[in-house]
């Protein structure tokens, strides 16, 4: 079950204007996109050490409404990914290696978060926890919250999870962006 931080939206939105053309919609996302231009990033960590499932099926879900996801497979490669792009929400797994081609133990998921908190304007940010002990988990938790995540989050395994992921970052675009675009451009409509 995902834990919100409960925080009122720090920053507005990301591009500073103030003002941006609503996303639409009420239940879900609400907006479809085609071209590149109107998009939102999301930077996508993932620190499973064999191939995970979620990490392949969200670009796929998220792409054909309007969200560019960029897949980081360790922490110097999002680090790459967030000087090469702006990035509008960020999900952070916990336990992402240091390094490409580290060993599964050498975790810099924490450091991530450290990183984008430092950010001239932070993205809001969903963590995805490890599986440990219910004590850890709980430090974990707060650890996440205290460092500014917007929720955290069990790692989705079943279509049940990722559906609870995929509201999760709708919260947070409505929390964060007023459900409108970080962008400023208008958002995308079917069929162009």
């Amino acid at each position: 079950m995902p834990t919100d931080s409960g925080g009122s939206a720090a920053g507005g939105p990301a591009n500073g204007s103030g003002v941006n053309p609503p996303i639409g919609g009420s239940g879900g996302v609400g907006f479809t996109a085609v071209g590149g231009a109107n998009r939102l990033n999301l930077l996508l960590s993932t620190g499973a050490w064999q191939p995970d499932p979620w990490v392949q099926r969200l670009p796929r879900m998220l792409d054909p409404m309007g969200v560019r996801s960029h897949v980081a497979a360790s922490a110097r490669s999002a680090e790459r990914v967030i000087q090469a792009n702006p990035i509008h929400i960020a999900i952070v797994d916990l336990a992402l290696p240091l390094e490409d081609q580290t060993a599964p133990d050498d975790e810099a998921g924490v450091q991530l978060l450290e990183l984008l908190a430092r950010m001239p304007v932070p993205p809001p940010t969903v963590v995805i926890k490890r599986r440990r002990s219910s004590r850890d988990d709980r430090r974990e938790i707060a650890a996440a919250l205290r460092a500014g995540a917007f929720a955290v989050v069990d790692r989705p395994n079943a279509q049940t999870e990722l559906e609870s992921l995929l509201e999760v970052l709708r919260r947070c675009l409505a929390r964060y962006y007023a459900g409108r675009w970080p962008n400023g451009h208008a958002p995308p409509t079917p069929g162009n």
